[in-house]
């Protein structure tokens, strides 16, 4: 499991990454300018579908999560993951869900 949670991990970085190439692409439209953040596009693709598919991956982490804390089993997870894991969750339901 802790294989899966620095996977976890890896997802919500790149969703935070492809926010903020989300923004600056944006800002760069307004500005009449359509090239994309990052100039190599393999690159920024790979972050976006990294960053887009982290909610489907946390998700079933936040479930795995609740269902150790209500059994009360440990795992050998670092504390930080687990914290940043389920702290970025409402982020990304408030993105795809209630933002776009």
């Amino acid at each position: 499991m802790l294989f899966f949670s620095r996977i976890v991990f890896i997802c919500n970085v790149s969703f935070i990454l492809a926010v903020i190439i989300w923004l600056f692409e944006s800002s760069m439209r307004v500005q009449g300018n359509f090239n994309g953040a990052i100039k190599f596009q393999p690159l920024e693709a790979t972050i976006v579908i990294l960053g887009y598919g982290a909610i489907v991956l946390n998700a079933v982490f936040v479930l795995f999560a609740v269902y150790w804390l209500m059994t009360k089993r440990s795992k050998s997870i670092p504390r930080w993951i687990l914290l940043f894991n389920l702290l970025i969750f409402p982020v990304q339901v408030w993105y795809h869900f209630i933002l776009h």
